[in-house]
């Protein structure tokens, strides 16, 4: 199966290389025909620059801005069988594709498939409270899943779908700006066949945008934004920070 890594970014100057790089050395590890594919999404900064001149990758341009317009700007790029999201402040940890593969090879119902990020970045104290709202988070999932049978759970930047499916499905919703395309996703897949989320598929991620806002309050607005998706099957409309290194 080929795989197409696709990375969002906007204004990732400074994180952008270290995640293609570890992306490049989990591919190096694990036997796959892969592409990488960066997309530029609308940057100010030098990441077009920084990203082209990066071995093994194909920049994208998407000159509106929004995360589900690069994600589906990219897809619309790739010639992947299995199409992988991950974000510009995420590290790939060793093994991350070999497991990918392993998942979708032994499971032809499998559409999509998703794990927690661990936050690299943030106090052991932050982790730990973070750990707990994943907890929380997949006994939802669980339920949701197998009981209500009326969706699923993605972590937008760690996820992976088959291709048939996404373009069963119409590809992602570029109307959802940033908060909720994960959730969106998820419902509008649920019908089609399985979707995994499991704890042995992390990705190392920036805790960024806690230290920016306040864990607790991005926390129960993540829980918040995924009870209304599922209850509304409308993304919850909010003002985005943009929060970058400085």
């Amino acid at each position: 199966m080929k795989l197409s890594v696709v990375i969002p970014a906007y204004n990732e100057e400074k994180r952008v290389a270290r995640c293609v790089e570890a992306v490049r050395a989990d591919l190096a590890r694990t036997p796959v025909v892969a592409e990488i594919i960066v997309v530029n999404n609308a940057s100010t900064d030098r990441t077009k620059e920084i990203a082209s001149a990066l071995p093994g990758v194909r920049v994208v341009d998407e000159p509106l801005k929004g995360l589900s317009r690069a994600r589906e700007a990219g897809f619309r790029a790739s010639g992947g069988e299995l199409i992988a999201n991950i974000d510009a402040d995420t590290l790939m940890p060793r093994g991350w594709i070999a497991r990918v593969l392993k998942e979708f090879d032994r499971n032809d119902r499998l559409v999509a498939l998703s794990g927690p990020f661990i936050y690299y970045d943030l106090p052991w104290s932050q982790r730990a409270f973070t750990r707990l709202s994943y907890a929380i988070g997949y006994i939802g999932y669980f339920v949701n899943r197998f009981i209500l049978r009326k969706g699923s759970l993605l972590q937008g930047g760690n996820y992976v779908v088959r291709r048939g499916a996404l373009e069963m499905i119409g590809g992602y919703n570029v109307d959802i700006k940033f908060f909720g395309e994960d959730v969106d996703i998820a419902k509008r897949l649920n019908p089609l066949g399985d979707i995994k989320w499991t704890f042995d598929l992390p990705m190392y991620s920036s805790g960024r945008r806690f230290a920016h806002e306040g864990i607790v309050r991005v926390e129960l607005f993540y829980g918040f934004s995924y009870l209304w998706g599922m209850l509304t099957r409308k993304p919850l409309v909010v003002r985005q920070i943009d929060v970058r290194s400085e």
